[in-house]
C-alpha cells in the first residue's frame, strides 16, 4: 500500500510490507510532527521491521499533496484521528501500536484516549499528555517555551515569513533548535511553498476547535520518551505526564538530545520502542 484515503483525501504512506516485504507481523503506525514528514522515521524503521513488525508511516493531513483541505476546521484533532483509523482500516489492522513525535505524539495521545479498543500500545516522543502540557503552562517555563504556538495563530504572516527565500527562515529555526542540516533542508524546501506550510500550520490554528474535546486518562500500555535538551518541552511538563496514564507506564529521558528524537537519536529510540512493543503485544 502506497496510498490510502480518508474523507476523500489522498495520503502517501510508507508501508514496509509493500515496500520490501519485511515486517509482516503486528502493525506499528508512526506519526510525524511539525514540520516533519514520514521520512523522519527512516532511521528508526529498520529495527522495527527486523523485529517482525509491519510499519506504516504516513505523510499526514496537510503534508500529503493530496490531503491539504482549506480552512482550519479541517485540521481539528478528531479529524486527524479519523485519518489514523482510516489508515489502519486500509491496512486491515483491527488493532495496532501507535507511535508519534511532536504533533504526532499529541495525536497519538488523543487516539489512544478515545479509541483504546483499536490501540494495543502507545509511545509518545517529546510531547507529553495534553493535560500535563496544559497544567504546566502556569507552573513552569512551559508558557515561555510555547510562545510560537500563539504566534502561528496570526493569519498569513507566519507562512509568508517561513516561505521567504526558499524557506531560509524555517531552515535557520530548525537548525538552531538542534535538527541536523539535511533534515532541516528537506523540511525547509516544503516551507518554500506557502500553501504547503499553511496547511501544516493549520494544525496549530485548529487548536481552538478541539479545546472541549479532552483526551482523558490513557488505559493502554504507554511509553513516553523525552530529551533534556528539548527547548520546546519543559521537564515539569514531561514529569507530570504519568499522572494521566492509568495503564502500564514507562518514562525515559534521553540525555543531551534535542527535540528531534527520530532524526537525532534513532538507535536509542528504536531500542526503546522494540522493547516496549515486545513487552505489550497485541
Amino acid at each position: 500500500m502506497e496510498r490510502f484515503t480518508s474523507e476523500g483525501l489522498s495520503f502517501e504512506v510508507t508501508d514496509t510490507r509493500a515496500a520490501a516485504g519485511t515486517g509482516t507481523g503486528e502493525v506499528v503506525v508512526l506519526l510525524h510532527g511539525f514540520p516533519q514528514d514520514r521520512h523522519c522515521w527512516d532511521a528508526v524503521t529498520p529495527a522495527l521491521t527486523d523485529a517482525g513488525y509491519r510499519v506504516l508511516a504516513p505523510d499526514q493531513r496537510g503534508y500529503s499533496a493530496g490531503a491539504r483541505p482549506a480552512g482550519r476546521r479541517a485540521y481539528a484533532i478528531a479529524r486527524l484521528a479519523a485519518d489514523v483509523l482510516a489508515l489502519a482500516d486500509a491496512a486491515g489492522a483491527e488493532r495496532f501500536h501507535l507511535v508519534g513525535h511532536d504533533w504526532g505524539a499529541a495525536l497519538a495521545w488523543y487516539v489512544a484516549g478515545h479509541h483504546p479498543d483499536r490501540v494495543s500500545s502507545v509511545a509518545a516522543l517529546s510531547v507529553p499528555h495534553p493535560e500535563a502540557f496544559l497544567r504546566s503552562l502556569t507552573s513552569s517555563s512551559q508558557f515561555l517555551r510555547s510562545w510560537y504556538m500563539a504566534a502561528l495563530q496570526v493569519p498569513w504572516l507566519p507562512e509568508f515569513m517561513l516561505s521567504r527565500r526558499n524557506g531560509d527562515a524555517m531552515r535557520a529555526s530548525l537548525r538552531s533548535s538542534g535538527l541536523d542540516p539535511d533534515s532541516a533542508a528537506r523540511y525547509a524546501a516544503r516551507a518554500a511553498d506557502q500553501a504547503a506550510v499553511r496547511a501544516a500550520i493549520n494544525w496549530y490554528r485548529a487548536i481552538p476547535f478541539g479545546l472541549g474535546d479532552r483526551t482523558g486518562h490513557i488505559e493502554v500500555p504507554t511509553l513516553f520518551i523525552w530529551s533534556d535538551g528539548d527547548r520546546f518541552i519543559s521537564r515539569a511538563a514531561a514529569e507530570r505526564c504519568g499522572r494521566y496514564v492509568d495503564g502500564p507506564y514507562q518514562f525515559e529521558t534521553l540525555a543531551g538530545v534535542s527535540h528531534w528524537l527520530p532524526e537525532k537519536a534513532p538507535e536509542q529510540v528504536a531500542t526503546l520502542l522494540v522493547r516496549h512493543l515486545a513487552t505489550h503485544p497485541s
